[in-house]
This record gives C-alpha cells, sequence and structure tokens, in this order.
C-alpha cells in the first residue's frame, strides 16, 4: 500500500502517447500519459476509458454512426469514451492526463495496426 505521487511519476518520462501504468485494482489500470496533438481514431469494444485531465488542454472526439461530438476537458474534468464508441483524443497543448481502464487494453483499441500502438507498458 504505497503512495504515489502524480507529480513524480509524470516527471518520469516525456514520451507523448505513451501510458505508464501508475496502478492496478479492481482488474483496472490507472494510467499516466502524456499526450500533445491528435490520437488515431479508435474504440475499444469491450472497455469504457476515462480520461482525467491533470494538466492541459484536451478534446475527446466522437464518432457513433452518423453523429459526432467532441467534449472540452481542462484540469480536473473527466469524460468517459464508452465502449463501442469510435472516439479520438486531441491535445491542443502538451496535456497530463490519468487513464482508467481495464488491464490488458490496448491503447489504439480496434485500430492495434497503428504506428502508435503500445504493446508492453512500463510500470511506475
Amino acid at each position: 500500500m504505497d503512495a504515489k505521487s502524480l507529480a513524480e511519476a509524470f516527471d518520469s518520462f516525456e514520451e507523448t502517447w505513451e501510458p505508464r501504468i501508475l496502478a492496478e485494482l479492481n482488474g483496472q489500470h490507472v494510467k499516466v500519459a502524456r499526450l500533445d496533438g491528435e490520437f488515431v481514431w479508435h474504440a475499444h469494444e469491450d472497455a469504457d476509458e476515462l480520461f482525467y485531465v491533470v494538466d492541459g488542454d484536451l478534446s475527446i472526439e466522437y464518432r457513433d454512426g452518423d453523429r459526432e461530438d467532441a467534449v472540452h476537458l481542462g484540469p480536473g474534468d473527466l469524460a468517459v469514451a464508452p465502449a463501442g464508441v469510435e472516439h479520438r483524443p486531441v491535445a491542443h497543448e502538451e496535456t497530463k492526463v490519468l487513464l482508467f481502464e481495464p488491464a490488458g487494453t490496448t491503447n489504439t483499441g480496434d485500430a492495434a495496426d497503428s504506428d502508435r500502438t503500445i504493446t508492453e507498458l512500463d510500470r511506475l
């Protein structure tokens, strides 16, 4: 039952779009990531994904059938991308986020052939 420092976690890496596992509970991973620019459109068929902005400016764009939408998040804001809904995070500046999702969830979901896919996550 060790305490974790978010500041130390974010200070431990500079790479963007490469999440790190900070903690694990009830089959869920708590990840930290630095984001900058646009990610790939993707969906997680069986997993919701929670984005919590620690610092920065983030939009989550959604496509569900013919419907397109986006939510804007600043520090202290969170949003959940529901399972099966195609989404794309867009960081308008370097943004630090916490991610909550089931352990084993691939960061690029159904776009697993992307050059942004990370198969082995570092643990902090």
